[in-house]
């Protein structure tokens, strides 16, 4: 994971998500039944303020979902709130399913010194940077989104890496691309056996 900062909500978002959304919920109130998906429409808004990355994996994701961070079973009125949404890979949005928000880090809050790739596994670990009150969540988003060395997002920076490593991408692609992966470049190469 690494820090993304909250985009400002795009043109439009109030009059054809907020406010369509709100009276909805009015209409709605059995907490059991999911809420409309006006979101859906601003998922390219949203990945451009994630700069297209994965908020989880911090890699380039190029279909995406509109993640509910605090999700609709746990707080139904964030449903159609901007700041509410992260930009995430279908299978790791899945895995979140409807944990309790507290239990997980928010990419707002990462500090991008946290997490790092390790050459040549491709773990991603926890660092010592982590605050001791976030570590729990830090050890539980690793294994609960499968992002320290599941088969699904080990082939990613496998091949993220390959492209680089045969030259198919250069550092400055790598970085936008995979900026985890970069940062372990960049640390390798600063530091040569």
């Amino acid at each position: 994971m690494i820090h993304f900062d909250l985009a400002p909500k795009p043109a439009g978002f109030a009059e054809d998500a907020e406010q369509p959304g709100a009276l909805w919920l009015t209409a709605h109130p059995d907490p059991k039944e999911r809420p409309k998906d006006y979101w859906s429409p601003f998922k390219p808004q949203l990945s451009d303020a994630f700069h297209g990355l994965c908020a989880y994996s911090a890699m380039y994701e190029p279909v995406g979902t509109v993640d509910h961070f605090v999700s609709c079973d746990e707080d139904r009125t964030r449903a159609y709130d901007w700041g509410n949404y992260r930009f995430a890979s279908g299978w790791i949005n899945s895995s979140k399913q409807a944990l309790i928000s507290s239990k997980i880090l928010d990419p707002f809050e990462v500090d991008d010194s946290w997490f790092e790739i390790l050459l040549p596994s491709l773990q991603l670990e926890i660092t010592n940077e982590v605050p001791r009150s976030k570590l729990k969540q830090a050890k539980f988003v690793l294994t609960r989104l499968h992002l320290r060395d599941d088969e699904r997002v080990l082939r990613q920076r496998r091949e993220w890496y390959r492209m680089y490593q045969d030259g198919e991408l250069t550092l400055e692609g790598l970085r936008k691309k995979a900026p985890l992966i970069a940062r372990a470049v960049e640390k390798q190469l600063s530091n040569p056996k």
